[in-house]
């Protein structure tokens, strides 16, 4: 530790540290633009000139370290002397267009320009004029504003991941822009609009829309992916403005994906439901909730009668407030049912009984960003989970080594120590060789010792073992891909005993924001049918809640076939979506923002937020809709007075004890592959309803139409070429596609996008297909 005085105040701060920092440690403030703690130094804004004792000139305090007994005046004459000229330097250029900035009431120039601008400008020159860049759908340029701190270049490469914007020319006539003919399209780029501390970027989707002393700042937490990521969230007259992250830096830091911070668009989509609606005669009615309600509980009540209770079942969001999936599950359970689920991807569940508590990461969300070494099973990682993807991004760049077994060879904007790219139904073999190469002939569990035993030597298994065992602390992760595999039990088997030999955390880091939650809610059957079952085998009736099956499930096809055959379908849901098509009644519930609940992340932790906005119309609460219902229906234990009462009864007392990913009496084996095999991912911006309707997300990159991608040897054995259309057959239809030459798809795959309506008619995710020139 090194002693630094700070305006009178002595401080202690580690080696290695910046004046900067040791301000920041004693509370005292320095100007600054360029400095941002997540961020390297770049030392360009020379705001934060600071009075060094000895030193003949002022020192920028961001890049200047500490040394033992330093004296520093950040307030002297000689400072702040300097920080005004900077101010001036800065200003000179400025268009001084705060009126009609969108950044005006938050701006870091227009905070300090009170304190270190001058009264009038002694610059009389013609200034400068920079034209403004076409940087996509979400980021808004007024590059004249631009002071070149850099923030958004270093985020780019630092945090993102990828270089997308640079800064060009010298002097006055440096700009900030994107790569000839290119636009800023990663999926963590909105950060880049909190980073800049003037008005150069801007959201695009709320530019103009409000002044932001005229929002109502209000916290919550992201219904997105498993992370939870903490979010506060602007309200104007009752109606979502705009998202920003709220820094928690043991969940999401001070970063938001783009998916979190633009899905707000989709509150207010055409097809929002904001009555209750009832199927009559072919044609759909607005009435009022007791009539739609006594029409629901006569509906169940008769399938139930004329059926069987077994003949009712429930397809519950993964998205789902911990409240509402534990009283659907409460109220099938007290119809007679056990037909629940909210693993509506998923397709293979013979782990069900087998695990000793609920699946979860394994670890905190902050220990990724420490890892020596980790390895990921089956992960679109950067569009599944952009931040998590970035924690391991950090880890790689400490040193971590990082590998991947996956069936495709997605960028992820890290380096990979390994790398495994094969066929799905290579899964299996693969992950018994890395097991075997793990074990180095030491005893291996029951459940894999038969599959290890005829697995082959492979140094492609060794690389993945050489970076999962570098230094101390490690993890085994399964993704998205490998728990939707049709081997998922098979995948966890063994992935849990190399995470045993290896000395590894083992975790699964979920779907969806309440992929916990949805366990510890008990939304999963005990003797019942699981989602997939209930859709193979179809019910009489179906509570859908918060979803489309058609895209929300593993074989949307096959779920609107169960669907149209039911005698009733009830929808609730805060938008229509597919709804008119196979549901009698649809019952408008409310959205993240409208409601008070409960999330609980990857890592186990539960974050309940409140309502930040009136419901829209005729819209309620889920959990109240649910409440209603059961006593309607005349069923005990529906008389909660509050959200709160809910979760107390929903959640155990000990969150962390329920918490296993142990699974044993596992029989492994692969299954046989015919056929060319689809790669389906979950496009990050069709993954959940809310995001599909965001405008602002679906002209992005990333929610481009699918195609069909394969490899060029793929492609000549298929008899296809780049450019033209393929007829792509599955058992259950087929689609016409564009054919995108794609050499990260491993061979004898073809990859289509799963989630959306113009690929779901093909069904299973996994489905094997037949493919040909259209």
């Amino acid at each position: 530790m090194l002693e630094i005085e700070i305006d009178g105040k002595t401080v202690e701060v580690p080696d290695g540290s910046t004046v900067m920092d040791a301000a920041n440690k004693a509370g005292a403030y320095v100007p600054h633009f360029c400095y941002h703690k997540k961020l390297s130094i770049a030392a360009n804004c020379r705001m934060c000139l600071v009075d060094v004792e000895k030193a003949p000139k002022a020192l920028p305090a961001c890049a200047t370290p500490v040394t033992n007994g330093m004296k520093v005046a950040t307030h002297s004459e000689k400072a702040v002397k300097a920080q005004k000229s900077v101010m001036e330097f800065l200003l000179i250029n400025h268009p001084l267009d705060c009126p009609i900035c969108d950044q005006g009431g938050e701006c870091q120039l227009q905070d300090l320009a009170v304190g270190y601008g001058g009264a009038a400008s002694r610059y009389k020159e013609e200034k400068r004029v920079v034209f403004n860049k076409n940087l996509g759908p979400l980021i808004s340029t007024d590059m004249t504003r631009c002071i070149h701190c850099t923030r958004c270049v270093r985020f780019g490469q630092e945090v993102a991941g990828v270089m997308e914007l640079g800064m060009a020319n010298r002097g006055e006539h440096s700009e900030i822009m994107a790569f000839v003919g290119q636009t800023v399209d990663s999926e963590l780029s909105g950060n880049m609009i909190d980073l800049c501390p003037v008005g150069a970027l801007t959201s695009k989707p709320f530019r103009f829309a409000a002044r932001t002393w005229e929002l109502v700042r209000r916290k919550s937490v992201s219904p997105h992916d498993s992370l939870g990521s903490n979010l506060v969230v602007q309200v104007k007259h009752d109606e979502v403005k705009r998202v920003l992250p709220l820094e928690n830096e043991d969940v999401n830091e001070c970063w938001l994906s783009d998916k979190d911070r633009f899905s707000y668009e989709g509150l207010y989509a055409d097809d929002r439901l904001t009555t209750p609606m009832l199927k009559h005669g072919g044609e759909w009615h607005s009435v009022d909730w007791q009539t739609a309600l006594d029409y629901v509980a006569k509906s169940l009540r008769g399938v139930a009668a004329d059926h069987g209770a077994d003949a009712i079942g429930a397809l519950v969001s993964p998205h789902a407030t911990v409240e509402e999936m534990f009283l659907v599950q409460k109220l099938v359970r007290a119809l007679g049912s056990d037909n629940v689920d909210f693993r509506l991807r998923q397709s293979d569940f013979s782990l069900d009984g087998k695990l000793a508590g609920a699946p979860w990461l394994g670890m905190p969300v902050a220990a990724l960003s420490d890892l020596d070494g980790a390895l990921v099973i089956g992960s679109f990682l950067r569009k599944d989970h952009p931040l998590i993807a970035q924690r391991l991004r950090q880890a790689g760049k400490k040193g971590g080594k990082l590998a991947r077994i996956h069936a495709s060879a997605d960028d992820l904007n890290m380096v990979l120590a390994a790398d495994a790219i094969v066929a799905p139904s290579e899964f299996v073999r693969v992950l018994a060789e890395v097991v075997k190469a793990a074990a180095n002939g030491a005893d291996i569990g029951d459940d894999a010792r038969n599959a290890v035993a005829a697995a082959a030597d492979s140094d492609a298994a060794k690389a993945i073992v050489a970076a999962l065992t570098n230094g101390e602390k490690r993890a085994v992760l399964l993704g998205n891909y490998a728990v939707q595999h049709p081997d998922y039990a098979a995948i966890h088997a063994l992935a849990q005993e190399l995470a045993r030999l290896t000395g590894a955390s083992f975790g699964v880091i979920g779907e969806a924001a309440n992929s916990v939650g949805g366990y510890l809610a008990k939304a999963v059957p005990a003797n019942g049918k699981n989602a997939a079952a209930m859709l193979a085998s179809p019910l009489k009736a179906y509570i859908v809640v918060g979803n489309d099956p058609f895209l929300d499930t593993a074989d949307g096809a096959q779920a609107r076939a169960a669907l149209a055959q039911a005698a009733t379908v009830i929808h609730l849901g805060s938008f229509a979506g597919d709804a008119p098509e196979y549901a009698d009644a649809m019952l408008p519930i409310a959205p993240f923002t409208e409601t008070s609940g409960t999330f609980v992340n990857a890592e186990g932790r539960a974050q309940s937020f409140n309502a930040v906005a009136k419901p829209v119309g005729e819209t309620r609460p889920a959990w109240k809709v649910l409440r209603v219902l059961g006593n309607v229906l005349g069923l005990e234990g529906f008389d909660y007075e509050s959200s709160e009462d809910v979760r107390r009864e929903a959640l155990p007392a000990d969150i962390a004890a329920a918490l296993d990913n142990t699974a044993s009496g596992v029989e492994i084996k692969a299954i046989a592959a015919v056929g060319v095999q689809r790669v389906a991912d979950v496009p990050v911006y069709f993954a959940d309803p809310l995001v599909r309707r965001a405008p602002s997300l679906q002209k992005t990159r990333d929610a481009k139409a699918p195609a069909m991608r394969a490899n060029a040897a793929t492609l000549v054995s298929l008899g296809l070429q780049a450019g033209v259309e393929a007829r792509v057959r599955s058992k259950m239809g087929q689609v016409q596609l564009p054919v995108v030459a794609d050499e990260s798809v491993a061979g004898g795959c073809v990859r289509i996008a799963a989630a959306h309506a113009s690929t779901a008619v093909l069904g299973a995710m996994f489905a094997e297909l037949s493919v040909e020139c259209a």
